[in-house]
């Protein structure tokens, strides 16, 4: 499985990005995808997920009503579309890939992930 993030930057406060991931390696349109973070001395966090059929998404409360996860299984592609951004949203952000048709009942945590991106830097300035 790969895993290959884009569209990471610098952004003012306030401001909008849009990350990518590429997936190749796997059946894309039967995985869960998410999106975790981690900030400088930080343990990795979780930001958002997504079912394979896109039926049901997951935010982390920091991002809700702030940050959008999609996907395109066409493209074999996931999406995080990041709004309003803050300076405590600076992190280096990770694509990551779950298993086939899985769905989470809980929040969804980095055990419930099983292959990982290299990761793209959002620096957001105040």
């Amino acid at each position: 499985v790969q895993l290959q993030a884009s569209g990471g930057g610098l952004v003012q406060a306030g401001g909008s990005l849009s990350l990518s991931c590429a997936a190749s390696g796997l059946t894309f349109a039967t995985y869960f995808m998410g999106w975790f973070r981690q900030a400088p001395g930080k343990e990795r966090e979780f930001v958002a997920a997504i079912t394979w059929n896109a039926g049901n998404t997951y935010q982390a409360d920091s991002v809700k009503g702030r940050f959008t996860i999609s996907r395109d299984s066409a493209k074999n592609t996931v999406y995080l579309r990041m709004n309003s951004l803050k300076p405590e949203d600076t992190a280096v952000y990770y694509c990551a890939a779950g298993s086939p048709f899985k769905v989470i009942v809980t929040t969804p945590d980095i055990t419930d992930f099983g292959s990982w991106g290299q990761g793209t830097l959002v620096t957001v300035s105040s």
